[in-house]
């Protein structure tokens, strides 16, 4: 490719909107251009990066035995309405009316459509397994898109859906595109990590999230150094920090604590650890009868996990905080001061695991501008009654798997495989004939990558104060030949021709920039572009039979003799 035949519109500045580096880096490298929010076309420069990931995955998905079909990005409403996610899936579901006023959808993901297709086409068991997968544009409606295409409205991802006769076979297919997922992003020469997650809005008993590991990232990663766990800290298990309750050895006093709402404030104000505190959460569930008024118990450094909270017994329907009137009602005093003794009415109490094993606690009296010293179980208040995991992990917490202690770290979320089961199979009637010719329903797993979004994750985690640094197996070009005073030089330009040729008949994806720009140009838009290597050309350097090469991650140009180039690129470019 020749420079001047190609699209090439670097920026000097970022837009006002850009926040995070790869939102800047891709507009100011001419890869994206903004349309509407949360909404890009993809230049030349961009798309040539997507094409190279979309291979890469293609490549792996195929040696997989997944089988790529094509699904449209426009959905009718019925397929949902089978399932019920047209009533759940809430406002990020475009819903669109055609000109007969019938409903339909511009796809976020495709499980009706696939699970449609496959009770259409599949009948016996011998028919079984199936890995069907797309690669399409999606759409979410964002509350509020940002950081460019990594939290954008229109995206393009590969999603993959296997069909299984049973558990056994489909536990088998997750196995599998795991491990194709693994390969895919070592392919793309990123550091990731696999690590156990929520199944979320998708559904399923089983789901591995792969994060690209970035301190830009929005999620946050727990895992053990010393063994193989990781985890989302959505669903990363918080073990108790205290082993047993030891007995009581304090007298339940109650202190004042004029204006302190918050347990940092009342800790420092007694002199007392944080860890000697806990917090009260007050949530509500609706029913038929009224609401029911829950009380969720923290140690005053620990967050609520509202993930997990979600899913006990009781909340799994879903829970909304509690208003202050509700609040006055149950509790007698607004929030601040809240805590689990002298409740008013009926308030079901559940502890954190280690709260259940606190003594001797400070916790709200229940009382503006007070609190109790010296709360214990049973003495003061009831038993919790429930005892669960409610609370983010943090650092230097024991590992669930006895390991180690937990790190915390922040990742991108680009892939996600869930072991989805038979929710959507039994929902849309999808079944297939045993060999006893009895209907069973298909069990399925589905699998999704982000693919616009690695091009953002991937330069998070490969940028400097220049521009991009890209993994050779997804940058725009491979290497870049820069020749000094093209147009000027005949010694230059015969040898820049040459080389090019030379390079591009080894199949690598070469461009010359025979564009007539000062030397300081070309450099600063080929670094902020990222082009992994390059050669540079000067009469200069001819005079003494040298040229310089660079890789974009080096700090000095190394000199190459003339008649060297072609096989100094190909090793740095093929290494054996």
């Amino acid at each position: 490719m020749l420079a001047s035949k190609f699209h090439i519109a670097t920026l000097k500045e970022a837009p006002a909107d850009a926040e995070i580096a790869s939102h800047k880096l891709m507009v100011r490298a001419g890869m994206i251009r903004k349309l509407a929010g949360g909404i890009y076309s993809y230049m030349p420069m961009g798309l040539r990066v997507i094409r190279r990931i979309e291979a890469i995955i293609r490549a792996e998905m195929n040696r997989a035995g997944a089988i790529e079909l094509l699904m449209p990005l426009v959905q009718p409403a019925e397929l949902w309405r089978e399932t019920g996610r047209w009533d759940q899936m809430g406002a990020e579901l475009l819903r669109v009316k055609d000109r007969h006023e019938r409903d339909f959808v511009i796809q976020p993901t495709s499980e009706e459509v696939i699970t449609d297709i496959a009770r259409g086409e599949i009948q016996s068991y011998r028919q079984l397994p199936k890995n069907f997968y797309h690669i399409q544009t999606k759409f979410r409606d964002e509350r509020r898109p940002r950081f460019g295409v990594m939290r954008g409205r229109e995206f393009t991802m590969k999603d993959a859906y296997s069909f299984d006769r049973d558990e056994a076979g489909a536990r088998q297919s997750y196995a599998a595109m795991y491990d194709a997922y693994c390969e895919i992003f070592r392919r793309l020469g990123l550091k990731f990590r696999a690590v156990r997650a929520d199944t979320g809005n998708i559904g399923g008993s089983l789901s591995h999230e792969f994060q690209v590991i970035a301190d830009t990232g929005e999620d946050l990663i727990a895992y053990c150094p010393t063994s193989d766990y990781a985890a989302n800290i959505e669903l990363a298990e918080a073990l108790p920090l205290i082993a047993g309750r030891a007995p009581a050895a304090q007298p339940l006093v109650q202190v004042a604590t004029p204006a302190t709402t918050r347990c940092e404030d009342v800790a420092a104000l007694l002199g007392l650890p944080l860890e000697r505190t806990v917090k009260s959460i007050v949530v509500a569930t609706e029913h038929e009868q009224g609401a029911q008024i829950w009380l969720l118990l923290l140690r005053g450094d620990h967050e609520l996990n509202e993930v997990k909270a979600r899913k006990l017994d009781g909340l799994a329907g879903g829970f909304r905080f509690a208003t202050d009137a509700e609040i006055l009602t149950h509790f007698g005093c607004q929030p601040g001061y809240l805590g689990p003794i002298g409740l008013r009415g009926r308030v079901r109490v559940v502890a954190d695991r280690t709260v259940a094993n606190m003594a001797d606690f400070v916790t709200g009296a229940n009382a503006e501008n007070f609190h109790y010293s010296g709360a214990n179980w049973g003495r003061d208040m009831a038993e919790p009654e429930l005892v669960a995991d409610l609370r983010n992990v943090l650092a230097g917490d024991p590992s669930p798997d006895g390991a180690g202690t937990l790190a915390i770290q922040r990742g991108i979320e680009v892939g996600h495989v869930f072991f989805l089961g038979t929710k959507y199979s039994e929902a849309m009637n999808c079944h297939y004939l045993d060999d006893n010719g009895k209907p069973r329903p298909m069990v399925m797993g589905c699998y999704g990558i982000g693919v616009t979004r690695l091009v953002g994750a991937a330069i998070e985690q490969n940028h400097d104060e220049r521009g991009i640094i890209w993994p050779q197996q997804i940058a725009p070009f491979e290497l870049v030949i820069l020749p000094l005073g093209y147009r000027k030089s005949q010694a230059v330009r015969e040898l820049a021709d040459k080389l090019y040729a030379e390079l591009a008949a080894a199949g690598v994806d070469v461009l010359l920039d025979d564009r007539d720009e000062r030397p300081g140009v070309m450099f600063a838009d080929w670094e902020l572009i990222g082009v992994p290597h390059r050669i540079v050309l000067g009469e200069r350097g001819l005079k003494e039979g040298v040229a310089e090469y660079q890789a974009r991650r080096d700090s000095a140009a190394t000199k190459v003799a003339v008649g060297e180039l072609s096989a100094h690129c190909l090793r740095q470019l093929r290494p054996a």
